[in-house]
């Protein structure tokens, strides 16, 4: 049976409590909490609940803006919308039955509807308006990202290597690309990306697939991580990172592996740079910001992959991924704080403790704000000032 290790979103935590059992001591620490002289202020609009959040789950459950509406989600299977503008609730839904929904991997808006996933591999559909369930569909394996909706297409990814098309209206299957899984990956799933018709996604065996939407027809696969080492942690190779398409690129990055720009038009490296991380990642210009397998926020120059700057002050404080907001750079941290970055230095400009069980997503840029959750299911917008 395949062995999935469970985590919050740093390996390097995992990996601290495995050499703890094994008798050793201190083998990594949290960083303290930076001392920052805030440069910049942040204004909260509105504050809503949804259900009881994810608590200390691994259950990546983004929100998402559409209509007007923010769309979010317990992992109890709580589904409610809010007006973006006023925070006040349009409509709430469950979606589970007899058995727990356990849902994950965030939520996508599309074609007047809200889809998302869960560990029991179930894939929902809501009335964008009404919240009303349109309809509900089994798939093999867990739903842990995101679902791609393009092309009349719901797509997931799910933890038993296959990427599966539903079709938008109905959840009917359409078609299913299955890959090898190894026996043993990180806890979470790449979600797909698409362009021209194509269909990008990293995989548990350290590949990037790509693959025809229209009918799942592999098109390549390119390697991204490679195993090595004398254990099974060591050998890890996941590419659970979201895959980023910018202009003409392909970026994409594995756990135990490399950074890598692929040119669309050839499907050939442009470049490559030894890196180790499973998280999404932010493409923003020229630069590329990730957070390593420590915790550390490293800057790229996308262009050429070489390190601009690299923030070592949150290591292993089990960071989100990066997001953009009002010309910075933030993250979250397992402690329930909001860390804000010059994109162009890497110093810190502000710090912001939003008091919650921890922020396990990265916040959603909005218009004129950015909406952000915790674990316990806080909602809020906010706006830098």
């Amino acid at each position: 049976m395949k062995k999935r290790l469970w985590r919050m979103a740093a390996m390097a935590t995992t990996m601290a409590i495995l050499a703890g059992c094994a008798g050793e001591e201190d083998v990594v620490q949290m960083a303290p909490l930076p001392s920052v002289t805030n440069e910049i202020s942040s204004t909260q609009h509105w504050q809503a609940q949804v259900g009881d959040g994810v608590g200390q789950y691994y259950s990546a459950l983004q929100p998402t803006v559409a209509y007007d509406k923010v769309f979010a989600a317990d992992r109890q299977g709580l589904v409610a919308a809010f007006d973006l503008e006023s925070g006040d609730a349009v409509w709430q839904q469950s979606v589970q039955t007899e058995t727990l929904a356990l849902l994950s991997g965030g939520l996508s808006a599309s074609y007047g509807k809200v889809y998302v996933g869960g560990e029991t591999g179930q894939v929902y559909a809501l009335d964008a308006e009404t919240g009303e369930r349109v309809w509900q569909q089994n798939v093999n394996g867990e739903v842990l990202a995101k679902p791609l909706v393009e092309a009349g297409l719901v797509i997931v990814n799910t933890s038993r290597g296959e990427l599966v098309a539903l079709d938008a209206e109905s959840g009917e299957p359409q078609w299913n690309n299955a890959n090898d899984v190894p026996n043993l990956s990180l806890r979470g799933e790449s979600a797909p990306v698409t362009i021209s018709g194509g269909v990008f996604w990293g995989m548990a065996n350290g590949r990037l697939g790509a693959a025809m939407i229209e009918t799942g027809r592999s098109i390549w696969q390119i390697p991204i991580s490679t195993p090595k080492g004398a254990t099974e942690i060591d050998r890890l190779v996941d590419v659970d990172a979201t895959p980023v398409i910018n202009g003409d690129r392909l970026y994409a990055v594995g756990y135990n592996g490399q950074l890598v720009s692929i040119d669309l038009r050839s499907g050939k490296a442009a470049w490559k740079r030894d890196f180790s991380s499973a998280k999404d990642f932010l493409v923003a210009g020229n630069s590329i910001y990730l957070i390593d397998d420590k915790d550390n926020v490293v800057a790229l120059d996308a262009r050429n992959g070489l390190e601009k700057w690299r923030n070592t002050q949150l290591a292993y404080r089990i960071l989100t991924a990066p997001a953009a907001s009002g010309g910075y750079l933030v993250v979250g941290d397992s402690q329930g704080y909001l860390h804000w970055l010059d994109p162009q230095t890497g110093d810190f400009v502000a710090q912001q403790s939003l008091e919650g069980n921890g922020i396990a997503v990265a916040p959603v840029q909005t218009d004129d704000g950015y909406i952000v959750i915790t674990r316990d299911g806080q909602l809020r917008k906010l706006s830098i000032e």
